[in-house]
């Protein structure tokens, strides 16, 4: 079913195609995924178990480890991004234009690609940098905001400071607890 002049995944020098971040409308990300698939296109749609109630039943059911993105490599001219724009449920690919669109490094999205594989346990966790505001999301110290310093997979430190005294204050806690301010 492929269409004529598409490719699959290598480009015209022989180069691995870059990987792009595709966005979708909430919930479509299987539906997208699918329709590239058929499109003879490759789409990589990394997945988690997550703990759903049902009917008062709970269980664990498959789902996209990013809601709302999912990843494509393909060598992108014209012709090739509006045949995957034609795709339901897409909103776009992320980048400036067609011809700008933002490649995702093969070094951010190898790692994920083994997660993914090997069925490892993930958990969700903040997009935090060091030096930005973070506040506590839960626990006895919810809602507390101050200076991310340090993050480990185990924990974060957060710098509570008063500006006034110009005096601060380190509080080590886990790391699922901070999210950005």
């Amino acid at each position: 079913m492929d269409e004529p002049g598409i490719t699959t995944v290598t480009s015209r020098s022989s180069q691995p195609a870059p990987w792009y971040a595709v966005w979708t409308h909430s919930n479509c990300e299987q539906r997208v995924h699918e329709q590239l698939v058929q499109k003879g296109l490759y789409a990589f749609l990394p997945k988690v178990e997550v703990w759903s109630r049902r009917r008062g039943v709970r269980r664990l059911v498959p789902a996209p480890m990013f809601p709302g993105y999912l990843f494509l490599r393909h060598a992108m001219d014209k012709r090739a991004y509006l045949e995957v724009r034609k795709a339901r449920g897409l909103v776009s690919i992320l980048g400036e234009r067609w011809d700008r669109l933002s490649a995702i490094p093969d070094a951010e999205i190898e790692p994920i690609e083994k997660v993914a594989a090997a069925g490892c346990r993930v958990l969700p966790f903040p997009y935090l940098k060091v030096g930005q505001r973070a506040r506590i999301a839960s626990g006895p110290l919810a809602g507390v905001e101050g200076i991310l310093l340090d993050t480990k997979a185990d924990r974060g430190l957060i710098v509570l400071s008063v500006h006034l005294l110009q005096r601060s204050i380190a509080v080590t806690l886990d790391g699922t607890e901070v999210v950005p301010a």
